[in-house]
């Protein structure tokens, strides 16, 4: 059956046109001279595309990015395009080539992440399908991820109650494929609808890179409503009565060859950087690599995090690790979180078995390590969060222009600014600054754990002050917000089995000090930041490339865990607070935060229940 789906799947341009393993030198004089292994991870974010080279060490040797194009259409409308997504990877692959004079015959695997967004092609053509109405005329063929059009769609699948809801938490985001394709359905013309095939982004850049339909398990399983088979009475991975339930039953045709086809049948789907395929002509001409290198199967962004964070070298207490594990075995990842964070946060954990948390996506088998576990708890937005704070009080153009003279970024500056209050005000610490000042921020709705898309925030103990002092209190509510439902996220993935006692973060919000003291104070436990602050998901993907190019002649490839210990370099441990002043402030005002959290929900119920139907 392999080879029949290998005939159906791979283009024959794409077959590999080389050996991608070293062979022996017949010259002795050759037999000096190291041959280097060099592999290439590819992250796609929101902006901007980025190449990552490691070599066998792990160490990141070549490091470039280049900004993608977004487009918004209406709001709530988010789209962008693969074509435009492909010619930044080439640019980027290119230029972290070329900066650092690294001979490409020396690239033994390429690994992809990417957000969790859809993409869409034409099963015919294979050329992109726009997602633009109403005229769907464009080459923007992806619904981004942060995309909040399909609402309808959403409560039409959720009011379903499908037992498939139980995987993603108990209710399905607005933010997954269903929904959107839901949409594209109801709002694109039949016959064009007909013809669309769907990819997670992730997958959609292995299908460009290698030219065959392999998906992964991390895509279909963690946002396209795909239960692996054997979980609970899943035969064929997709489920065809939720899929006839909510009005997408024509995907069940030809064994959901729209969707990736059924495994081992018209379909083969993949844990995180098994042996995908291998680079084509026409994609190795683009990227300017030889063809024939080894593609790992990709994962979402944040995943890619989790891999390229977890694995990080650290001295953690006792009561930290697994104790019944031995050292660096892979079960010591059930005691670690991995926040990976940036325009919103991702919060991702493993367990050897399923765990159900409710408002916490999951739990979601062999998407990283095959029979494990894993589950993704979030926040909508908390780099966007504090952006939009800081840039809607009437002092930001001051304390932009201040951060400006400085020659230092507006974050620097307000946190130096906090530190410099709590001086002047002989604080104790830069907490007591804020401490009659509540601030609750589900601004962008409440991925986790009460998956409520209405929420929104609230404040208590505003005032009238527009200074920047004003300005400075806000911005570090902001971040004692994200700290607090931090502290929310891991217990109740706690109370719901899991056993996290470490939080290993990666992210550009790393480098903020007192968001990362506080996260750890709020949490009761240390947090662990990895060498590559800038660069853990991209390292994560690299390391996706050196699996696969560790395959065997049966495509049997390395553990991924045994590739993470080797790879990941040594962090740096921040601890919770000594204060026992400051640990009592951060109780209490997590318990004004769950009422905020809570009471929002009662005064809406209150309202709903008052007027009815009134205006609908």
């Amino acid at each position: 059956m392999k080879s029949t789906i290998d005939e159906m799947t791979s283009l024959p341009h794409c077959r590999p046109s080389r050996q991608t393993s070293r062979q022996a030198a017949s010259d002795p004089r050759e037999e000096l001279q190291v041959q280097l292994d060099h592999y290439i991870g590819i992250d796609v974010g929101t902006g901007s595309a980025r190449a990552c080279i490691i070599d066998a060490k792990g160490d990141i040797v070549g490091l470039a990015s280049e900004n993608i194009g977004l487009w918004q259409p209406e709001h709530g409308f988010y789209e962008q395009s693969t074509t435009d997504i492909w010619r930044c990877i080439c640019t980027a692959v290119q230029r972290a080539i070329n900066e650092q004079n690294i001979n490409p015959e020396t690239v033994r695997g390429i690994g992809f992440d990417a957000t969790c967004s859809l993409a869409v092609f034409n099963n015919e053509t294979n050329e992109p399908i726009s997602v633009t109405g109403p005229n769907f005329d464009s080459d923007r063929n992806i619904i981004l991820w942060l995309d909040h059009r399909p609402v309808e769609e959403a409560a039409k699948i959720n009011a379903t109650n499908h037992n498939l809801l139980r995987y993603v938490g108990g209710t399905m985001s607005v933010e997954m494929e269903v929904p959107k394709v839901l949409w594209l359905k109801n709002h694109m013309p039949a016959e064009l609808f007909d013809k669309c095939s769907f990819y997670d982004l992730a997958d959609a850049l292995t299908h460009i890179a290698t030219g065959n339909n392999k998906r992964s398990f991390c895509s279909v399983v963690c946002k396209q409503g795909y239960v692996p088979v054997g979980v609970d009475g899943s035969v064929k991975g997709w489920q065809e009565e939720f899929l006839n339930e909510i009005g997408l039953g024509e995907l069940k045709d030809d064994n959901f060859k729209r969707m990736g086809g059924v495994d081992g049948v018209n379909g083969n789907y993949l844990s995180a950087g098994e042996l995908s395929g291998y680079l084509c002509e026409k994609a190795a001409a683009e990227l300017g690599l030889p063809a024939g290198i080894a593609i790992g199967s990709g994962v979402i962004d944040a995943y890619a995090g989790w891999i390229g964070t977890v694995g990080a070298k650290v001295t953690l207490e006792t009561e930290q690790l697994n104790s019944e594990a031995p050292k660096n075995d892979k079960t010591q990842a059930f005691s670690r979180l991995a926040a990976v964070a940036g325009t919103s946060t991702c919060h991702l954990a493993m367990s050897s078995k399923a765990l159900f948390v409710s408002g916490v996506w999951g739990p979601y088998r062999d998407t990283i390590i095959p029979g494990y576990w894993m589950a993704e708890g979030g926040q909508s937005a908390t780099g966007e969060l504090l952006k939009h704070v800081i840039e809607t009080h009437p002092a930001f153009n001051q304390a932009l222009s201040i951060a400006d003279s400085y020659n230092t970024n507006i974050y620097e500056y307000l946190n130096e600014h906090l530190k410099e209050m709590a001086s002047d005000q002989s604080a104790p610490s830069i907490s007591w600054l804020g401490r009659h000042f509540f601030f609750y921020g589900d601004l962008w709705g409440n991925r986790s754990p009460i998956a409520d898309s209405k929420m929104s925030g609230s404040v208590y103990g505003l005032t009238s002050d527009k200074s920047v002092d004003g300005l400075a209190i806000y911005y570090y509510a902001t971040l004692e917000f994200i700290a607090l439902q931090t502290r929310q996220i891991v217990e109740t993935m706690n109370e719901a089995g899991h056993t996290l006692t470490s939080i290993f973060m990666s992210g550009s919000q790393c480098q903020n000090d007192i968001l990362v003291d506080l996260i750890a104070s709020a949490c009761e436990m240390p947090i662990v930041i990895p060498r590559y602050i800038h660069a853990a998901v991209c390292h994560g993907a690299a390391m996706l490339g050196a699996k696969a190019a560790s395959a065997d002649s049966e495509g049997k490839t390395e553990d991924l865990w045994d590739i993470m210990d080797r790879m990941s370099k040594p962090g740096r441990k921040v601890v919770p607070t000594g204060d026992e002043k400051e640990k009592a402030l951060l109780r209490a005002k997590y318990e004004v935060f769950l009422e905020q959290c809570s009471r929002q929900r009662e005064y809406r119920r209150l309202v709903d229940d008052a007027i009815g139907d009134w205006g609908r």
